[in-house]
């Protein structure tokens, strides 16, 4: 078989289905994404403030108001970059902290520890008046985050019915589309305020989502996989039954069990995640979170507001335009979470990846047409508007694939014994290329000028035929009995053992497109 689609059939059928405890809890869950979106909608549109910018970065407001400097170079500021990019950096150290807590303790402590450690953070953020205590602060936020985003993936992904495993574990990247369109609001708001102190507003209401995950975290129950993980088998059970709504669990919880044992045999599961049978889960949670931030979307949404200042929108038009993006983001998750479990992640992955390259080369092009190499030109209100379009459309394409299929992907193919370090993999990665994209963006743009938008246009093309010939389908696949998918696969076959598979008949398509 030469590309990446296979059928998994015979698949375990469990008992139970969707019952309203499973969905509130995964509801509650969820809305750790609320930190991470409102961070990367809050820290863009206060960099665009004036009022900040003046209070912490001089240097960056008189190079705006250089009459000789490019278009392409106004915001250019390293101290600038470190304010937004620090947050990413300190969410990668944590996820690793996380990830020993997750395990030993559970999912619930590490929801709690991060919606705490953003709270404080906010607090700082909103009350600062030095550039070290602003970055104290954004150092606590990355904590949060880290914490949030190893934990609660895996979490939504453990305790959602097999079916629907995908619609549910998207409730997070709903969260943080909300979180974004939310910040936006609060942003066009605040930048409002006589006096010049919006801009602490913006900073402080980041509290808000906190105290609803840290008070929620203290509420939820954790997941069976978690609980038979520390050895408390009846409960586990007890658990599971309460998930599924009915007592007929045994085939489900003997599954669990099984993979709870292998899981219990590994001391130490980032040595194991290094052996050759956990190859494929190791590459997809390291490559995946590598693309995604290779897309270029992170440009979009933590500097959106920036990004249209230096297009020439005003700084009401260029606040305004990132809510616009920032609503299409949120609708277009819809999309991807009503389709997702009914025509996988492989289609979503591949029509969003052709939309979103097509959209980069579109804006490279105008963008260079009218600010040329030296970065001198104006948009008239159509070439604005034109670039507005095709940013949404990019956005609506990412937000209904690498999105969201970023987070749920990795946190459905790890077995027990390795999920919280693929989860934490997944989630440094992702925290490492954020920070580097975040701290070099406005430096790139300056450089590269309307070429950036080429660069990204290189990697969405490089995604979209990895994920071609290298991701399986694994829609209605029970997350236990993931190994299946990788036994079918015609590269990954070759690291799977025989023993390691769980579950029914494994039939290879013989075409690439097969899903």
């Amino acid at each position: 078989m030469a590309g990446g689609g296979v059928v998994v059939q015979g698949g375990r059928n469990y008992e139970g289905g969707v019952t309203p405890f499973v969905m509130v809890t995964c509801l509650v869950a969820a809305m750790g994404g609320l930190l991470f979106g409102y961070d990367l909608g809050i820290s863009g549109g206060v960099t665009s403030m004036p009022s900040f910018l003046a209070h912490f970065f001089p240097s960056v407001v008189l190079k705006m108001k250089s009459a000789h400097e490019s278009e392409y170079c106004k915001f250019d500021s390293e101290l600038l970059t470190l304010f937004t990019s620090s947050l990413y950096l300190a969410a990668l150290v944590a996820s690793f902290g996380a990830s020993i807590i997750t395990r030993k303790f559970g999912r619930k402590p590490s929801m709690f520890f991060g919606g705490l450690s953003f709270l404080i953070g906010s607090i700082l953020n909103g009350v600062a008046n030095s550039i070290v205590l602003l970055i104290i602060g954004r150092l606590l936020l990355g904590v949060g985050v880290g914490f949030a985003n190893q934990s609660v993936p895996v979490y939504l992904s453990e305790m959602a019915p097999t079916k629907i495993r995908g619609a549910l574990n998207m409730g997070f990247q709903m969260a943080i589309t909300i979180g974004i369109l939310v910040a936006n609001l609060v942003n066009v708001g605040t930048a409002k305020i006589e006096g010049g102190w919006g801009w602490r507003v913006s900073l402080a209401l980041a509290a808000v989502p906190a105290v609803m995950m840290t008070v929620g975290a203290m509420f939820l129950p954790d997941t069976p996989n978690s609980i038979l993980e520390r050895g408390y088998k009846e409960e586990a059970k007890i658990m599971l039954q309460k998930v599924r709504g009915t007592e007929k669990v045994e085939e489900e919880f003997k599954d669990l069990f099984q993979a709870s044992e292998a899981a219990k045999k590994v001391d130490h599961p980032w040595s194991n995640i290094m052996k050759p049978q956990y190859r494929p889960q190791l590459v997809m949670c390291a490559l995946i979170p590598f693309f995604q931030q290779l897309t270029g979307i992170n440009v979009i949404m933590f500097y959106a507001p920036v990004l249209f200042k230096t297009l020439g929108f005003g700084d009401d038009a260029s606040l305004i335009s990132a809510v616009i993006s920032g609503g299409v983001n949120v609708l277009a998750t819809l999309v991807s979470i009503f389709t997702v479990d009914k025509f996988g992640r492989r289609i979503l992955f591949l029509e969003g990846g052709a939309q979103m390259f097509v959209c980069q080369i579109l804006v490279g092009s105008l963008i260079g047409v009218k600010f040329g190499l030296n970065g001198e030109g104006t948009l008239t209100k159509l070439d604005a508007n034109l670039i507005l379009l095709l940013v949404c459309v990019y956005v609506s394409a990412f937000a209904w694939s690498w999105g969201p299929l970023g987070w749920l992907v990795p946190s459905e193919i790890c077995p027990l014994e390795i999920r919280s370090a693929g989860q934490s993999i997944n989630v440094a990665v992702n925290m490492f290329f954020t920070f580097i994209i975040a701290q070099v963006f406005l430096s790139m743009l300056c450089h590269m000028k309307f070429g950036l938008f080429y660069f990204f246009a290189g990697f969405v093309a490089i995604m979209t035929v990895f994920i071609y010939f290298f991701l399986p389908e694994t829609k209605n696949v029970p997350i236990e009995e993931m190994n299946r998918v990788w036994k079918a696969h015609w590269f990954w076959s070759k690291y799977i053992p025989d023993e390691v598979v769980i579950g029914g008949h494994i039939q290879d398509e013989k075409h690439c497109g097969g899903v």
